[in-house]
């Protein structure tokens, strides 16, 4: 008999144990209610709106290149077309220069044409060789003086020493010193120089 109370008691005793760890367990419906919670807190929609914004923004900066390119290519196309305006103007005006320099230089030399003719003239009338000469004189002077009006000189070529930059040698000759030697020895065709520039090279002859 004290065994069964014994069993009675201590079936007594667990049930309480049993009640209380039922009732701290979380239900089914919990679960549930706290996995809702979890869903409704995350938005699908907020990494949708990031990308698109991103996307919106790659956009405008390209469009914005875009207009920056074909804004510069426009700037190139006109740059080109103005630098080959100034090419052909600068071409044509250097062309009209060369032209009017030429003009200017063969005008000069009418007027000593035109003594050449009355000189001639005069020879037909005049037996004084000594008036012809000094016609012929007055005119060379007169020439003479518009090359050098012209910056154009005459060279000094014999006595020098020989220069290819000047000098053009159609013949050598034996030397009669070695002072001579690579010396020009005499001139057979002056040579002139413009502004400080060869014109025409003397055509020499050479001792060595």
């Amino acid at each position: 008999m004290n065994r069964n109370n014994k069993d009675r008691n201590a079936g007594d005793n667990k049930q309480p144990v049993n009640q209380h760890v039922a009732s701290e367990r979380p239900s089914a419906k919990t679960f549930e209610d706290n996995e809702d919670a979890v869903i409704d807190d995350v938005d699908p929609t907020d990494d949708g709106s990031v990308e698109m914004s991103e996307l919106e923004s790659l956009k405008n900066l390209l469009n914005q290149k875009e207009e920056e390119i074909e804004k510069e290519k426009k700037e190139y196309l006109f740059l080109m077309a103005e630098f080959d305006n100034f090419r052909k103007r600068t071409l044509r005006e250097r062309t009209d220069l060369i032209k009017s320099a030429a003009e200017k230089a063969l005008k000069g030399i009418l007027p000593i044409i035109d003594d050449f003719e009355r000189g001639l003239e005069a020879i037909r009338d005049t037996n004084d060789a000594e008036a012809v000469k000094e016609g012929m004189r007055l005119i060379y002077n007169k020439l003479i003086k518009y090359l050098a009006d012209n910056d154009v000189k005459e060279m000094q070529s014999t006595g020098a020493a020989f220069d290819t930059e000047l000098h053009e040698a159609v013949a050598m000759v034996p030397a009669e010193s070695d002072e001579e030697r690579g010396k020009v020895k005499d001139t057979v065709s002056k040579g002139y120089t413009i502004n400080d520039k060869v014109l025409r090279h003397a055509k020499v002859v050479v001792a060595q």
